[in-house]
């Protein structure tokens, strides 16, 4: 089976590994995943991730819960394949706010607060809440 959009099939994932209550789902390894995943890392919205040792291009992800339920509520895809959306750093304040915003800019995959800090705009990937 061929996937061409891989971060829709890697939300989709998510969102349902949330909604069967897993608490471990696979994924395919790609850089821009990676990076995503560290940041929600970093969000404290998911607990880890691990690299097969068996097989290098499987990635489990270990999802986070708080009193049974889920951390995530809703991922939205905000740029796509067959419509890329851009956003100027000016345009990032007038964003509401609800949740966090991740941006892929020249210096990397990154939430719209250190967009803000650094002054850069980007290609909005998506809305997590």
């Amino acid at each position: 089976m061929i996937i061409t959009d891989t971060l829709s099939n890697f939300f989709s994932k998510i969102k349902n590994g949330y909604l069967a209550k897993k608490y471990k789902i696979t994924q395919y390894k790609s850089k821009q995943i990676i990076n995503i995943l560290n940041i929600l890392i970093k969000e404290g919205l998911i607990k880890s991730y691990q690299i097969s040792k068996k097989k290098n291009n499987i990635i489990y992800i270990y999802l986070k819960y708080k009193n049974n339920k889920s951390i995530i509520h809703q991922i939205i895809r905000i740029s796509k394949p067959s419509k890329r959306i851009y956003i100027k750093n000016k345009d990032l304040f007038k964003i509401k706010k609800r949740g966090i915003y991740i941006i892929s800019t020249s210096y990397g995959v990154i939430t719209d607060l250190q967009a803000k800090k650094l002054n850069l705009g980007g290609e909005l990937i998506c809305n997590i809440y």
